[in-house]
């Protein structure tokens, strides 16, 4: 398309992925030359580019030094014009930049918010940025998700949510994004202790409702799970298995999904990235919901946005971000009894899963060989259980789901 012509400047205007300065990029696709590149050549004073670019973490930065490179080749300024809001898994993170002819940020329009502006393209005023200089840290992950929720339930219907609340990190979060997604009057936190919850995590589940101002119910599950033992073990003494251990996560899940038929609320599920990598979840029972808020974050930083949450005042209870992660189904059960301290299983999955690297090259960073090659299998392995889960909102370079396509049945092994 040639330039257009408004106001006696030829605007060169570019849609999404036009402005990608990949050139084998466009070689695959048999243009003979990128299209800002053809759009210049026709005489375009200023490059427009109308997109929508989806959010991920790191994605900001990325985006406004590509346009950077492409502003100082062409000695153009360039608008980039950024769609805002969520749909499915994808957030929208609006971000629009105007850059100067040297590649720099002289304006940045609000991010994951609507944003109106009139903008001055011969005279700009302040100090402009370099690309490497946007800002960005836990919060845009901490907007993103407010924002993917919101826009998930109001365009699915939905205008109250429910949380299974634990006791621990993960639900603490997902709580308190949806109380920021929707308000706190519109969010219910439900306990479901059994035998093996530990009365700290009851305290910490009903402190950070008090402190989120949600509602609260508490709901114990120990006379359904002994019915189940009852029955299904034939009177026999329990055996602490875990067929044992899940029939509580999916009594839980029947409960929570039970509220969600009878009241009208979106079951908010919890899990968190690492987790549903590793398959350390349960089909029908913690997976339950309509929406998986944490299933695209790793959980070290599920702890960072705990932190976050807390920047101003205590709304997730200190013990929470202190004990040590658990799922409760078993006495003096860990996470670390089956899977790797976080700090050193999230490296693990960010290099194979985001990155495509190969055990070996996972390994030559340094970790261990064996350890990488279970991590990797497990992670295959769990493939059908997520296939089965709900949706989730992307955070990072590459998300499970639509992000990731993976056989269920690949491999005899």
């Amino acid at each position: 398309m040639p330039p257009l012509l408004f106001l006696d400047k030829k605007l060169g205007v570019t849609i999404c992925e036009d402005i990608w300065n990949d050139k084998d990029y466009w070689d695959r696709r048999r243009y003979e030359t990128d299209p800002v590149e053809e759009l210049v050549a026709r005489g375009a004073e200023l490059i427009v580019n109308l997109s929508a670019s989806p959010y991920h973490y790191g994605k900001r930065r990325l985006r406004a030094d590509m346009l950077g490179s492409i502003a100082r080749k062409y000695r153009r300024s360039v608008i980039f014009v950024n769609q805002v809001g969520a749909n499915d898994e994808l957030v929208f993170d609006g971000s629009s930049l105007l850059l100067d002819t040297q590649g720099r940020v002289v304006w940045q329009g609000r991010a994951f918010e609507e944003d109106f502006a009139v903008i001055d393209t011969e005279h700009q005023k302040g100090v402009p940025l370099q690309p490497s200089e946007i800002p960005e840290d836990i919060r845009c992950v901490h907007d993103a998700l407010v924002l993917g929720i919101r826009d998930y339930m109001r365009k699915t219907g939905f205008s109250r949510a429910v949380v299974g609340l634990s006791g621990g990190i993960d639900s603490s979060v997902t709580a308190a994004l949806a109380a920021a997604a929707i308000g706190s009057e519109n969010v219910l936190g439900v306990a479901m202790p059994s035998r093996y919850s530990s009365p700290g995590s009851v305290i910490d589940a009903r402190n950070l409702a008090r402190n989120l101002g949600i509602g609260w119910r508490e709901i114990p599950i120990e006379r359904i799970f002994n019915a189940y033992l009852e029955e299904l073990n034939r009177g026999a003494a329990p055996l602490m298995d875990v067929a044992e251990e899940n029939v509580q996560a999916r009594i839980r899940g029947n409960i929570l999904m039970f509220i969600s038929n009878r009241e009208g609320y979106l079951v908010l599920s919890t899990g968190n990235k690492s987790e549903l990598a590793v398959g350390y979840c349960t089909l029908y029972g913690d997976m339950s919901g309509g929406l998986a808020v944490l299933s695209d974050v790793p959980k070290t930083m599920v702890y960072e946005l705990a932190r976050y949450i807390n920047r101003d005042r205590e709304i997730i209870p200190r013990s929470v971000l202190i004990k040590p992660p658990s799922a409760e189904l078993r006495p003096d059960q860990f996470d670390e009894d089956t899977l790797p301290p976080y700090s050193v299983l999230d490296p693990i999955l960010k290099a194979y899963i985001e990155e495509n690297e190969s055990p070996d090259e996972i390994a030559a960073q340094g970790f261990d060989r064996r350890l990488v090659e279970e991590i990797v299998r497990r992670v295959d392995r769990a493939e059908f259980k997520r296939r089965q889960a709900a949706p989730g909102l992307r955070v990072t370079s590459k998300a499970f789901g639509m992000g990731r396509r993976f056989p269920i049945a690949w491999h005899p092994g």
